[in-house]
This record gives C-alpha cells, sequence and structure tokens, in this order.
C-alpha cells in the first residue's frame, strides 16, 4: 500500500484492486480521447483484460499500464463473489473472439459486474463500464492524466493551427 492509502491502491506496483483500470490505445484514442482499453482488477489488484481473439492477458494490459481507475465497493457485489467473478468471465472470453465494436475488453469486465450483479443489477454493458471510468475515474497522477490526454490535445491543437493558417493565407478559400 503506498504511504497513506488505506484502499489498497498502489500505482507504483499496478495494483488497483476491486477496481476497473483504463489505458489509451495509440491513434484511436488520439482521435477520440474517451476511447481506451480497459480491464477489471481482482481483490488482490490484478488486473485482467480481453486483450485480442482468445486471450485473457492477467497483469500485462494491451496497451500498456493503467493511466486510470474507478475504485468500485465490494460491498456492493450480490451475486457470486468478486474474484469466481472476474474469473469466470475471463474464462467466458477466452473462448470468443474479440470485436472492436461488439465484444471486446468493455463487454468483459460489464459480463464480470453482471456475475457479480454488482449494485443489484445484470443490466451492466460497453456504454455503462465506460461511463463509470468517464465520470468516476481518477488519472493515476499527473503521468497517467498526460499520457491520456497529450496526444489528443497536440494532435487537435496542429489541426486548429493548420486550418487558421490556411484561412490566413489563403482568404480566397472561404
Amino acid at each position: 500500500m503506498e504511504e497513506g492509502n488505506m484502499s489498497g491502491i498502489n500505482s507504483r506496483l499496478h495494483r488497483y484492486p476491486y477496481s476497473i483500470v483504463w489505458t489509451p490505445i495509440p491513434v484511436l484514442t488520439w482521435l477520440f480521447p474517451v476511447i481506451g482499453h480497459m480491464g477489471i482488477c481482482t481483490s488482490g489488484g490484478i488486473i485482467r483484460d480481453f486483450a485480442g481473439p482468445y486471450y485473457v492477458s492477467e497483469d500485462n494490459m494491451a496497451f500498456g499500464n493503467p493511466t486510470r481507475y474507478a475504485k468500485l465497493d465490494p460491498g456492493l457485489v450480490e451475486g457470486v463473489d468478486w474474484d469466481t467473478a472476474i474469473a469466470d468471465a475471463a474464462g467466458l472470453y477466452k473462448t470468443r473472439m474479440h470485436n472492436l465494436c461488439c465484444d471486446n475488453c468493455h463487454s468483459m469486465v460489464a459480463n464480470a459486474l453482471n456475475r457479480m450483479k454488482y449494485k443489484g443489477s445484470q443490466s451492466w454493458n460497453m456504454f455503462y463500464v465506460a461511463v463509470i471510468v468517464f465520470f468516476s475515474g481518477n488519472y493515476i497522477g499527473l503521468s497517467g492524466a498526460l499520457k491520456s490526454l497529450l496526444p489528443s490535445i497536440v494532435l487537435y491543437a496542429a489541426l486548429v493551427t493548420l486550418i487558421i493558417y490556411l484561412n490566413l493565407s489563403y482568404p480566397s478559400l472561404n
């Protein structure tokens, strides 16, 4: 545990017990900063993520270490216990083809939450887990925020600069 951190979060060791973790996907996240790769952590903080067809990784996220995490409350589990739900979801997704739009890392996280009946619900889906991370997630320090946001900021700043330059240099194009 980090000094003064009673939640068990240790970003130096990449341990985020009872959390959903997120990391940017190069190029895709640069263009759309809300889109990224997701995993879910066991009670001991071990990261599980649906990393590709028929493959669920353990503590080796497909696109690098997490830059954000959303801590969940294990007291809100009403079904199968936390670790069993994650293991069962991982087992299922090891048999599935990865599909960027429909059956992906977000789907595996939602499946685990459905198995554990998190907050009494079995209606978790890709959208809801993304909302949790987007609105309740914390960046893992300044480095996590920079790794997540800086490429998008640079890309969009360059685009705006180019548009302004073209408008000033070639006013007849307007």
